[in-house]
């Protein structure tokens, strides 16, 4: 993985300004720092006044694992593209899909309630089931797993202390990432975000800068931002690269 913000990458950033780019970002970890309860996170007003001038000079879409009402909520002020949300699940979801996310509820619920620490997540399109509050993690992570496996029609991937559970064929954030880029005609692409449930964005294939939060061994990302915080680093630059060229 390369470094985004290094003098060594900036011919791909500027790339990115002279063409037709898509910017694409995840929401939690990404644009907003990681809390501990998901209805707290919140962008920095630093980060909302970049993306706000980001957005007015490049097509720009939020793909968030969120709800794609609660990631609305989260921007108010600052008019995107497009916000996609439930990791992509809500672009194209069988009606039944939504009964199945109930029974998997009741289910969870049956199976993990009185486990300190643990709380199940409906979005409406998916479930994230959170042990971020629990005491030991390890054990809790194995029980819900071992809940999850009772379920049908499930794609489990994970989180940052969290396990996500979506309807198996509902479509994921790569497949969100590439409708968007063809819909808005865009010949390049950067997806910005921080965990495994981006990998799938991280893999598009094509013109894609894709940059993860944080270096890590394996992942389909080819750069990385060492901390939240320089997202803001990143947006700046972007904005800068851009302003000269923009049209009037």
């Amino acid at each position: 993985m390369k470094y985004l913000l290094s003098k060594a990458s900036l011919p791909i950033v500027t790339r990115l300004a002279l063409e037709r780019s898509l910017c694409a970002f995840d929401f939690d970890g990404t644009l907003a720092p990681i809390v501990a309860h998901p209805g707290e996170a919140a962008m920095r007003a630093e980060t909302r006044n970049l993306l706000r001038r980001l957005a007015s000079l490049y097509p720009c879409i939020v793909v968030s694992g969120r709800g794609r009402k609660d990631v609305l909520e989260k921007l108010s002020g600052v008019k995107v593209g497009r916000v996609v949300g439930n990791h992509g699940a809500e672009t194209d979801v069988p009606q039944e899909s939504h009964s199945r996310v109930e029974q998997w509820k009741v289910i969870l619920k049956r199976e993990l309630d009185g486990i300190p620490g643990l709380w199940v997540e409906d979005k409406g399109y998916s479930l994230a089931v959170h042990y971020r509050q629990a005491t030991e993690k390890a054990e809790a992570r194995r029980l819900i797993l071992a809940a999850v496996a009772k379920l049908s029609h499930v794609r489990v991937f994970g989180g940052k202390q969290v396990v996500n559970l979506a309807p198996e064929q509902a479509p994921h954030k790569g497949d969100a990432l590439a409708a968007e880029r063809d819909r808005l005609r865009c010949d390049w692409v950067l997806y910005v975000g921080d965990d495994d449930n981006d990998e799938d964005a991280f893999a598009l294939g094509g013109n894609i800068v894709a940059v993860r939060i944080g270096r890590k061994q394996r992942s389909h990302a080819g750069y990385y931002l060492r901390t939240q915080a320089e997202i803001d680093a990143l947006l700046a630059l972007l904005v800068h690269l851009r302003e000269p060229v923009a049209p009037a």
